[in-house]
This record gives C-alpha cells, sequence and structure tokens, in this order.
C-alpha cells in the first residue's frame, strides 16, 4: 500500500508538470496571438546624422586632469600612480612619453610593441580605446573607454604626474 501511495505522489506530480507547461506554452506563445495589437514607430532613428567626431588635438586641449583623475579610478584595480610602485599591471607615472615596454621590474607579453615605440597621447588613446584590438596578445584585460573624452581627461591626467 505504501508504495502504491509513493507512486501515485510521482506520477501526480509529473502530470502537474506537464498540464503546467502546457498551459504555459498555450497562455505566453507568440504564434497563437497572432498580429501585434499595436505597433511604436520610431521615426528618424535610423536616418539620423551621426556627430562629427571631434579630432583628439581639441579634445586633448579641453581635457580636465581633474576629470582624468576620477576615470582613473577604474584603472587602479590593476596600475598605480606612484613612481616604480608596479601591481597587477606597470606603474603609470610618467608613462606619457615614455618608451613603451619599459616600466622598471615588470615582466612585459611583448604585445604593446605593435601600438608604437613611445607613449605618445595618439598612442595612449588608439590603445585605451580597446586594449586588445590595439595590441593583440597583450595580458592587459581592460574594455577600453569607448568615450573619446574620458580618454583625453585620462591621458592629461597621467601627463600631470611627471615632474
Amino acid at each position: 500500500m505504501t508504495l502504491t501511495k509513493v507512486a501515485a505522489g510521482v506520477f501526480g506530480a509529473w502530470l502537474v508538470l506537464l498540464l503546467g507547461k502546457w498551459a504555459g506554452e498555450e497562455i505566453y506563445h507568440t504564434e497563437v496571438h497572432g498580429e501585434p495589437s499595436y505597433s511604436i514607430a520610431v521615426e528618424g532613428g535610423a536616418s539620423a546624422e551621426p556627430e562629427p567626431e571631434v579630432p583628439f588635438e581639441e579634445l586633448m586641449a579641453a581635457a580636465s586632469a581633474d576629470s582624468g583623475a576620477k576615470v582613473f579610478r577604474k584603472c587602479t584595480a590593476c596600475h598605480k600612480a606612484e613612481d616604480g610602485a608596479n601591481a597587477t599591471g606597470p606603474f603609470l607615472y610618467g608613462v606619457v612619453d615614455r618608451a613603451i615596454d619599459t616600466a622598471d621590474g615588470f615582466q612585459y607579453s611583448g604585445a604593446l610593441l605593435q601600438v608604437g615605440d613611445v607613449w605618445t597621447p595618439e598612442n595612449l588613446n588608439t590603445f585605451l580605446t580597446k586594449p586588445s584590438a590595439a595590441a593583440p596578445g597583450t595580458t592587459m584585460g581592460f574594455a577600453g573607454l569607448p568615450k573619446a573624452e574620458d580618454r583625453a581627461d585620462v591621458i592629461a591626467y597621467l601627463a600631470s604626474l611627471d615632474d
């Protein structure tokens, strides 16, 4: 008798699961409902002209080191701004106009040499846009800074660190 009760409980639960699945498909299946009752028309979204890109030189002229210090907080997970203080990444004190792959005491992957010879503001801008695209094979796992203004601000901040 106990075995019959256990089997009835298992099969009953299975039946409830199957009926619930069937009811959910009937209620929420989109093909059953036919045409949508209304649609939202978007005007001018796809045909709008993109904003003209501001030249990098103008962005650097208007860059703020204070704003760059705020954006640089994203970088502090792996980089230090003190001279010679390597962390997961190399120290960034004096990085602007410093030769690439030359932070003392840090072991580089060698992929950064594809960016250039010196960390000029233009090379830093290219690299900070998307590091994995600028230097394929780099061990830097950062996704990049998509906003050009943020990149210019960070570069201005890094340039202000050097004596």
